[in-house]
């Protein structure tokens, strides 16, 4: 009976759509979470009496733990359903944000973040698995497309709508809009979605692969954000980024012989499959230098406020909004190849016309670049998400997922790292562009020999 309520409510023609627009907006609204507490942080160090490294990790924590849970959360929907985790999920992503608003000291919202992340980490590949399998094989990257779309305009929407509740309201509103959308979204999830019949071999959850995967990546990637601050010769950076290394290769050789492993190490083999995995995460290490380095050459050195640095941005924001659909359908009709070797020389030509531009310092030279570049993202995400996420049946898209997810998350942790001691060595923001530029040419060169030749329907 209530399955018949519900399916009067949102009739099955429709049920894809508003699912689509359910996991699209909660997506946007873990993306926002990376980027709408950085305007607000300086008030919040004042507000709560911040130590320089406390407000460091009140967006450490959150990106730390979304990176560390990502590839096994996905996992772990493959195994009880994406419906049940996916609320659950929400709850806590929910209940977190309540917790950082009505934060009363560092400590308080650093824990409150870290809890965020583990709801993020739930959510975030659910979402791709849901919309993955929601679709048929002939609508799927133009589903992916538009749902890139939504996570990317309110991830650019952050900084303003952070600077606008900081201004207008409170710092803790950042936080308290988060509530009333999650519940939105999980009355769509509770009313559309249907779980695939989950087989019973896939109910077993491999404790020793969590701990060996959840474990190295987590330590890992600490290492990866402190090392710019610390020096990468501190003994301590030094031994997590060693032992994580470890804990991880352990992983690789005990999931390789296990018959129900928490991540099928040997989809990996497919050099498509991990081509496409590299295309993302040099896409979200890419976003990394154009969105934070670029931000800070243009306040530092043409000396724009940061209104006005925002705005100068827009060339590289803007397109992705437009082109995300037709990435999407792109995808459907050529596969995962060539959209993303054309994204990738949109974007490598981009970042040598912005680093021409930053050694002339000339926003003028700067702005094709930027629109360059802002074409490639949305060819460089939806095709190669959508090849992956296609390699794999459906009791495995939780699984796919999460891989994806983890690889956009750990290029943009990483790349936000190296961009970040490459310009704390030399000074010099040109070497921050011309070093991904080189790094797009190395995934193009990947790409060109790994990315099959298939079409879009196989």
């Amino acid at each position: 009976m209530r399955r018949r309520q519900e399916d009067a409510l949102i009739g099955d023609a429709n049920r894809k759509w508003w699912l689509l627009a359910a996991m699209g907006t909660i997506l946007g609204v873990i993306l926002l979470d990376e980027t709408v507490v950085g305007v607000a942080l300086p008030t919040i160090q004042t507000d709560l009496g911040l130590t320089e490294v406390e407000s460091h990790w009140v967006v450490n924590t959150y990106m730390l733990v979304l990176a560390g849970l990502a590839a096994a959360a996905g996992k772990l929907g493959d195994i009880v359903g994406h419906r049940v985790l996916t609320t659950v999920g929400l709850l806590i992503f929910g209940l977190a944000s309540l917790a950082c608003g009505f934060a009363e000291s560092g400590a308080w919202l650093i824990v409150a973040r870290g809890i965020q992340g583990v709801g993020a980490a739930i959510i975030f590949p659910a979402s791709l698995a849901m919309v993955t399998i929601a679709f048929p094989e002939a609508q799927r990257g133009l589903a992916l497309g538009m749902y890139g779309a939504i996570g990317t305009t309110f991830l650019a929407l952050g900084p303003m709508v952070g600077g606008l509740l900081t201004d207008l309201a409170s710092w803790r509103w950042i936080f308290w809009i988060n509530p009333p959308i999650v519940v939105v979204v999980a009355l769509i999830v509770l009313a559309a979605w249907r779980d695939q019949p989950i087989a019973a071999t896939a109910k077993r959850l491999d404790k020793t692969g969590l701990i060996l995967l959840v474990g190295g990546l987590s330590m890992v990637v600490f290492a990866v954000m402190e090392g710019p601050d610390r020096g990468w010769a501190a003994p301590p950076i030094l031994l997590l980024l060693f032992t994580g290394i470890v804990l991880l290769a352990a992983f690789a050789f005990v999931e390789r012989r296990k018959p129900e492993p928490l991540i099928e190490v040997n989809l990996f083999t497919d050099r498509s499959f991990t081509a496409c995995n590299l295309v993302i995460f040099s896409a979200q290490y890419s976003k990394m230098a154009v969105y934070v380095f670029g931000a800070m050459y243009l306040q530092d050195v043409l000396k724009m406020t940061p209104l006005m640095a925002g705005v100068a941005l827009l060339p590289a924001v803007a397109p992705q909004m437009f082109m995300a659909p037709l990435a999407g359908r792109a995808a459907d009709r050529f596969g995962a190849r060539w959209p993303s070797l054309l994204g990738l020389v949109a974007m490598g030509a981009g970042l040598v016309l912005i680093a021409v531009a930053v050694s002339s310092q000339s926003y003028a030279l700067m702005f094709p670049g930027l629109l360059a570049w802002g074409f490639s993202p949305a060819f460089l995400f939806s095709p190669p998400r959508r090849a992956v996420m296609s390699a794999v049946p459906p009791n495995k898209q939780g699984q796919a997922g999460g891989i994806s997810m983890s690889a956009q998350l750990l290029g943009g942790t990483i790349g936000m790292a190296v961009c970040s001691t490459l310009f704390s060595m030399t000074n010099d923001f040109q070497v921050v562009f011309l070093s991904n530029a080189l790094l797009t040419l190395v995934i193009f060169i990947i790409g060109l020999i790994a990315i099959e030749r298939r079409s879009a329907s196989r």
